[in-house]
């Protein structure tokens, strides 16, 4: 008897354990989007004060489209937290009204079976504990139920308290579950605001780009946006190859690959998966622009594919930059170790995060037209050793 009453109350004790387990976890994940939240919602602030300050000064189509890119692409970015926090709520909703249930349930059974003792001993008569103790026959049999009425007596004491702490438990669930309702309403309604700021925008910017298609010189000023991407890229990459982080990186992506039981980047040249479906409609190099007619350095490759298809990480690696860059969009980097690294421009969506690691295979975001002026496309650049590389030597023949 005893033996099962410490079962019980281990098994009591490693259930509470993990509920507060989860209930850190999820304090944490939620620090984490509100921090993630209020970033990005600092950086809007910052860009439109920023914007505003310029217009006076500049008034080119290609600065006001330009301008409105990067603030989708952060109003996007801004939506999609509002998402995950959202979603992350709701699920603690939902277990929250689990948790309830299942202690309401518990109690009740505990409530029955106190009331059925405290009816049987007023039916049948309650002896005290020592009247029990001095009726025995034997003194053997005086000393068994000594021992059995302590078991007892603790047992209704744990009853007792245990009934207790479930109505404290349930009171608090209930005031967490009101806070939890409150906090989804208003990340629900935050995040229709800032999709109908994100509609009109995305308006605008079609007004924008039509004026451009239409205006030769408004065209090459625009597209002079990815000289000013191109510095701006090589800049972050420089960044990165310095960062102190990256030899933290190089360990996680050695262990990484370890587990994985996966080759090393530079020993799987012309062997790399595509990051995305679709057609090269610009290759590496210098690139010729009959309507223009003019050449430029294209850093990478450009892949025309179905607005919102999945762009996937081509080999293992940790997340380094998301950010916005001129004339490309919203770009994620991901370090794949020993100096290499992979870029991803005019993405949307994004389903990672900046330190977050990813496998080859894994989904990192979907086809957009962030700083795109020709529609949907994903712009791939492979970098070694501080390098520009042509994608096309390392990824698989079609």
């Amino acid at each position: 008897m005893k033996f099962i009453i410490k079962i019980l109350f281990h098994l009591f004790l490693i259930s509470f354990v993990f509920a507060q387990t989860d209930q850190r976890d999820y304090d944490n994940e939620l620090r984490y989007q509100n921090k993630a939240i209020n970033g990005l919602k600092e950086e809007i602030e910052q860009l439109r004060s920023k914007i505003k300050k310029a217009e006076s000064k500049e008034k080119s189509a290609s600065y006001r489209i330009t301008s409105l890119d990067e603030e989708l692409a952060l109003t996007s970015r801004l939506i999609q937290s509002l998402k995950k926090e959202e979603q992350k709520t709701r699920s603690r909703i939902m277990q929250l009204k689990e948790d309830l249930l299942r202690n309401e349930n518990e109690l009740e059974i505990l409530r029955v079976r106190y009331e059925q003792r405290v009816v049987n001993s007023y039916l049948k008569g309650r002896l005290t504990h020592l009247e029990k103790v001095f009726s025995s026959t034997t003194w053997r049999q005086a000393m068994y139920r000594t021992h059995y009425l302590k078991i007892i007596s603790d047992i209704e004491k744990k009853l007792t308290k245990q009934i207790e702490k479930l109505l404290i438990e349930i009171s608090q669930q209930k005031l967490e579950l009101e806070a939890s309702l409150r906090e989804n309403l208003i990340l629900k309604k935050d995040k229709e605001k800032q999709m109908s700021s994100y509609r009109n925008m995305r308006i605008n910017r079609e007004k924008e780009l039509n004026r451009i298609r239409t205006d030769k010189k408004a065209l090459s000023n625009y597209l002079g946006e990815k000289e000013t991407g191109i510095n701006q890229l090589e800049n972050i990459i420089k960044q990165v190859l310095e960062d102190k982080a990256r030899f933290d990186r190089e360990e996680r992506i050695r262990q990484q690959q370890a587990a994985l039981k996966t080759k090393s980047f530079s020993a799987l040249k012309g062997g790399l998966p595509w990051p995305a479906n679709g057609r090269i409609i610009a290759k590496f190099g210098r690139q010729w622009n009959p309507k223009l007619k003019t050449t430029t350095e294209n850093p990478g490759i450009d892949i025309k594919g179905q607005p919102g298809s999945a762009i996937r990480s081509i080999m293992g690696g940790v997340v380094t930059t998301i950010t916005y860059i001129r004339g490309y969009g919203t770009t994620i980097i991901i370090d794949h170790g020993g100096g290499f690294y992979t870029v991803y421009s005019h993405v949307t969506n994004i389903q990672t995060n900046v330190d977050g690691e990813v496998r080859n295979g894994d989904v990192i975001a979907y086809m957009g037209d962030s700083g795109s002026i020709n529609g949907s496309k994903l712009h791939f650049e492979i970098w070694g050793k501080g390098q520009k590389l042509d994608p096309e030597k390392w990824l698989t023949k079609k």
